[in-house]
C-alpha cells in the first residue's frame, strides 16, 4: 500500500538538514519500498504493508544519526485524496498561490479546536477538518501568525504545512504508486 510521510521541519532555513538522498535509504533500511522524494523539504512517497511499523524505525535512525527529532506526519493514498478533495477553499475559488494545509498527526477534540481564535491573524482564514488545518492566507504563510508552533500548542499535536500545488504533486505521485 502506498503513503505519504511529511517531515516537519527539516531543510529550512538551513535548519535540520537532511538530504533527500540519505532520507530515502533510511526509508528503503527501515522497511519500505518504492521510495521517491519531492523537493528539499520532507515529503517521501513509499509502499509499505505496515507504514506505522516503517516510520517509528525512521523516526528512531533520524535521532541516532542526525540528533534531531524526526517528526513525522502520515497519511495513506486515501486519506491524502480525501484531504485534497475537501479543501474548502479550493472548493470556492480562491487562488491555489494563497492555499496551505498543515497536516496533523492527531484529531483534535472538539474544545480544543473550539479554542482557537479566528482572528488571531486578520485577513487570514482557517478551517480544521479532521487532521487537516486548510488556510487561506492572502498574505503569505511569511507573514501570518497561524504557524505551526500556534496550533501544535493548542491542538496538542505535530503539525506541518504544505502549500497546495505541493500537496497536489504528492496526490499524483501516491496515486501512481499505487
Amino acid at each position: 500500500m502506498s503513503y505519504l510521510a511529511l517531515l516537519r521541519g527539516i531543510n529550512v532555513g538551513g535548519n535540520a538538514v537532511l538530504p533527500m538522498k540519505e532520507l530515502s535509504a533510511i526509508f528503503t533500511g527501515c522497511g519500505a519500498s518504492d521510495v521517491r522524494t519531492y523537493i528539499q523539504s520532507g515529503n517521501v512517497v513509499f509502499n509499505a504493508s505496515d507504514a506505522a511499523e516503517v516510520v517509528s524505525a525512521v523516526t528512531k535512525e533520524i535521532a541516532r544519526v542526525y540528533g534531531y527529532p524526526g517528526r513525522i506526519v502520515t497519511r495513506s493514498a486515501a486519506e491524502l485524496a480525501a484531504a485534497y478533495k475537501g479543501n474548502p477553499f479550493a472548493a470556492a475559488g480562491a487562488p491555489i498561490e494563497m492555499l496551505y494545509v498543515y497536516f496533523l498527526a492527531d484529531k483534535p477534540d472538539a474544545s480544543t479546536v473550539k479554542s482557537l481564535d479566528a482572528g488571531r491573524s486578520p485577513g487570514d482564514s482557517f478551517v480544521v477538518k479532521a487532521r487537516e488545518i486548510y488556510l487561506h492566507l492572502p498574505n503569505g504563510m511569511a507573514r501570518t501568525k497561524l504557524t505551526n508552533a500556534y496550533f501544535d500548542a493548542k491542538l496538542k499535536t505535530v503539525s506541518t504545512a504544505r502549500n497546495w500545488r505541493t500537496v497536489g504533486k504528492l496526490l499524483e505521485m501516491v496515486r501512481k504508486a499505487n
